[in-house]
Formats: C-alpha cells, sequence, structure tokens
C-alpha cells in the first residue's frame, strides 16, 4: 500500500491531495447525514454528495497512482485541471445539498440553473482531460506495457461511461419510463420500476480502477502476451456490459427485472468473454509448456 501512494503523490501531487480532502470530505458527510437526516426527491439529502465524495476519492486515487506509472513526468496541468475541476463541481454538489434542493438538472431557480450550467462546464473539462490522459498511455505504455495498455483501456472504458451522463443531460434526467426520486436500490438509488442510465455511467466510469487491478492481479501467472491479451478480453468485455447497461436502462427496464432480450445479451456477453479468456490463456500454457522443454 505504501508504494502505492508514494507513486500516487509522485504521479501528481494535486490529485493525491485531493483524493485524500475526498475521503475526509465523505466521513464529515456520513456523519452530517446522521444528524441531519432531510429527503430529497424521496432519498436522503446527504447521499448524492457522500457518492460523490467517494467516487472522486476513487477517481483522482487511481488517476494520480496511473500518472507516476509514466517513464517522466508528465500531464502536470491537465492534472491540475482535472482537479480543480472536480473541487467546484464537489463543491456545487455539496453547496445544494445544504440548501436542500437539487444540484442536477436543477432549473427551479435561476441560482439552480447557473450552477448547473456551471456543473455542465465542469464535466466536459474533465471528459475532454481524461481523453488526454488516455490518448497518452495508448501511445507511451509506461513503465509496465502489459500495465499501461490496462491504464489506457480502462481510462477508454471510463470515457464510455462518462459519455452516458451527456445521455442523462439531453434527457434532462436519469431515470427512463418513470420519474426522478421514484423507489430505487438501497444507498446508489438506482430505480427499481424504470431504467437508470446511472448504472452504465458508474459501472463505465470504474474501469478505469477494475482493468489496472485486474493487469496487476494476473502478476506473472502468464507471459507479457498473455496477460496483456487477458486485458484486451477483458477490457472489450467490460465495454460490452457497459453498451448492455445502457441499453437496458434506455429501453424503461430496472436492473434487477431483465427481460428475455437482456438476458440473451448477457449470456451471449458472458460466453464470449469467457471462450475468448479461455483461448488467450491456453495459448499461454502451450507457450511455457514450449520455453520449458
Amino acid at each position: 500500500m505504501s508504494v502505492v501512494l508514494t507513486t500516487a503523490r509522485r504521479g501528481h501531487p494535486g490529485l493525491y491531495w485531493f483524493a485524500v480532502a475526498c475521503a475526509g470530505l465523505a466521513v464529515a458527510i456520513a456523519a452530517l447525514a446522521v444528524v441531519d437526516q432531510r429527503t430529497l426527491l424521496g432519498a436522503p439529502l446527504w447521499v448524492k454528495p457522500l457518492k460523490f465524495a467517494i467516487s472522486f476519492v476513487a477517481y483522482a486515487g487511481a488517476l494520480a497512482w496511473m500518472l507516476g506509472q509514466l517513464r517522466a513526468p508528465a500531464l502536470r496541468r491537465t492534472g491540475w485541471l482535472i482537479m480543480v475541476t472536480s473541487v467546484i463541481e464537489l463543491v456545487i454538489i455539496t453547496g445544494q445539498a445544504a440548501r436542500g434542493v437539487r444540484s442536477h438538472f436543477n432549473d427551479d431557480d435561476a441560482t439552480g440553473a447557473t450552477l448547473y450550467t456551471i456543473m455542465g462546464v465542469t464535466v466536459v473539462v474533465l471528459y475532454l482531460a481524461t481523453i488526454a490522459v488516455a490518448l497518452r498511455f495508448l501511445r507511451e505504455p509506461g513503465r509496465d506495457r502489459v500495465m499501461g495498455t490496462a491504464i489506457g483501456l480502462g481510462l477508454a472504458v471510463g470515457i464510455v461511461g462518462m459519455s452516458v451522463g451527456f445521455v442523462m443531460s439531453g434527457l434532462d434526467a436519469h431515470a427512463v419510463g418513470v420519474a426522478d426520486g421514484g423507489p430505487g436500490l438501497p444507498f446508489v438509488g438506482w430505480s427499481t420500476t424504470g431504467g437508470d442510465l446511472r448504472i452504465a455511467h458508474f459501472v463505465g466510469m470504474h474501469a478505469v480502477q477494475v482493468l489496472p487491478l485486474l493487469a496487476a492481479a494476473l502478476g506473472r501467472r502468464l507471459d507479457g502476451t498473455g496477460r496483456r491479451q487477458v486485458v484486451l478480453v477483458a477490457a472489450a468485455g467490460y465495454l460490452g456490459l457497459v453498451v448492455l447497461l445502457t441499453w437496458q436502462a434506455l429501453r424503461a427496464q430496472p436492473l434487477l427485472a431483465p427481460d428475455g432480450g437482456t438476458l440473451l445479451a448477457l449470456a451471449a456477453l458472458v460466453l464470449g468473454t469467457g471462450a475468448a479468456l479461455h483461448a488467450v490463456t491456453r495459448a499461454a500454457a502451450r507457450r511455457a509448456a514450449l520455453v520449458t522443454v
């Protein structure tokens, strides 16, 4: 763990300390939620800022660590830009919660509409900055070629997940087929009566953490070619899952109530990904056997 933290600090101190601050903010908001039990659109008022604080811990911390994987310090200005825009977004979300009003899709008054517009600008900046980081890793894998590939593909899939946010903005809502704020799953609030685009948005964005963790977990169990192929297959399967979840939500279908079409697509995705993983691991085993002969 100390090595990971040291790498993150070296990768980008601003993003690292922002992640640390968000962790502290998350603890404070959790305590505040116990005291202030107001609700907004049927959900506890402080759940949204808590979720965003936790999300920024994961995003900023992972990004700082990723930048530390490059052979030389890079994208410093991009990192600071991501940090500043993230601070603005988190301040608005937390501030609006303190006022007892919505932060997203808020056109109830001039203040809410202005702040929501500012958030829209910060999202676009974050989106473009993340693309810049992804392109850097796809062009320059860094210290470990397999890890660099996992980082680049994780960011690429994460960008697809971020893109779902633009769909929500176009619809001016995150729920499909039902009104925002209806019955939902505990804590995350994902709709249990209609489609919810936040699911694909959430799953997609966390490819940024999942794919590098997969590359690290593989360790030296496979050769470099095998590890890279596993990462490529996993990234393709993960992207397929994000597309599937988006398709399910756009058909006004709750996550836990899939129809036959969704189940069939999921089965095809799982079987296809599983077959591809089996093939690349067997090929890696054959190469290892040839080396030992």
